[in-house]
């Protein structure tokens, strides 16, 4: 799709319930995401995997499901290109950013856009429009104003798992080579992101810690970096990484 989607229904649909992490960084049974096929215009959906090109995309919704829910109610939240590897019958404790051969990676880089809204798709443009080959981040949380408070956007590159393009100057280019880029929407400078996208921030950050063995000292905000001179991701953003998200993320490994 090229268009962003409207919250209108049309045509048959595949469902998948998948899951968020618990406290201790692992999976759980439906409660966060639900995933549904869809395209303009309605059809049957196809077989999997979804072949690339047919204009079938998954539409991600990030609403909370109360414990002992049947299913999770479909709130068209967001769309992202489907990924190559859409099946079906994918187990319903898979971690829904999990990839077959991940990258060696080291780092989890937390931005900050500085504008007062936008999405993946008007970044990948703004990126592009630069020299990028691509939206240079790995995942975009979204603040509201473009898309869903608190909507989880994944990039083209974490599913080819692509190095970054988000924090370049680095010695040997490190930190985009190994380090993920979250990009979370908005100015942080004199305030925090919404609970929203805390709330995503802390659930898609521990799920990336747990599963590529991250270690807490390296999920880092932009400035961070070495030989970076900015002040990414915002004054109130960065002090919550360094304070109550390590916090955090040190008690969920330790319970481990």
């Amino acid at each position: 799709m090229t268009n962003a989607p409207r919250a209108l229904w049309a045509g048959a649909a595949g469902i998948l319930l998948v899951c968020g992490c618990d406290s201790r960084g692992g999976m759980v049974l439906p409660r966060y995401e639900t995933r549904i096929l869809m395209r303009h215009g309605g059809g049957t959906p196809p077989p999997a995997p979804a072949p690339v090109g047919t204009g079938w995309a998954e539409v991600v919704t990030a609403e909370p499901v109360p414990d002992g829910a049947a299913y999770p109610r479909p709130v068209l939240a967001g769309v992202r290109p489907a990924r190559p590897a859409w099946g079906a019958a994918q187990p319903v404790r898979e971690n829904p950013w999990a990839v077959q051969t991940p990258r060696a990676w080291k780092y989890i880089v937390i931005h900050h856009s500085a504008t007062d809204g936008g999405n993946a798709e008007l970044f990948d443009r703004s990126h592009r429009a630069r020299g990028f080959d691509e939206l240079g981040y790995h995942f975009v949380i979204t603040n509201g104003n473009g898309a869903t408070d608190g909507l989880i956007e994944v990039g083209s590159r974490w599913w080819k798992q692509k190095w970054g393009a988000h924090t370049g100057g680095t010695p040997d280019n490190e930190y985009n080579d190994f380090g993920i880029g979250v990009g979370v929407v908005g100015d942080f400078t004199d305030k925090l992101p919404s609970s929203a996208q805390l709330a995503s921030l802390r659930r898609l950050v521990g799920c990336l810690v747990a599963a590529h063995d991250i270690p807490v000292r390296n999920v880092i905000g932009h400035r961070d970096a070495p030989n970076t001179a900015t002040a990414c991701p915002g004054e109130k953003l960065h002090a919550w990484i360094w304070g109550p998200l390590h916090q955090e993320l040190t008690k969920r490994l330790a319970a481990r």
